[in-house]
């Protein structure tokens, strides 16, 4: 069974996603990220399903990814983590 810490999620397979603009996102981004910036989530949701495969969400701080994750659980994803900032990411 996978573990819960972000490190175990993206060992198992989960989708990363980096919802920071195109622009921090073209400036360095976690390897095999997609890059939904918050403001375009409610649109491309659609795109992380079945609502039931792990996402891991960052940011520049966690603040945006925060409130990435919480509108992901209120729209029916139901394995989301927020893993903070890209300095926050597994190595």
């Amino acid at each position: 069974m996978a573990g819960n810490t972000v490190k175990d999620k993206i060992a198992a397979g989960a989708r990363v996603v980096d919802v920071r603009t195109p622009g921090e996102f073209a400036d360095g981004a976690y390897p095999r990220a997609v890059n939904i910036p918050l403001p375009a989530l409610p649109a491309r949701m659609h795109e992380l399903e079945p609502k039931d495969k792990p996402i891991v969400l960052y940011c520049a701080s966690g603040a945006r990814s925060g409130q990435g994750m919480r509108f992901l659980k209120q729209n029916g994803f139901t394995d989301v983590i927020n893993a903070g900032g890209l300095d926050d990411m597994p190595r």
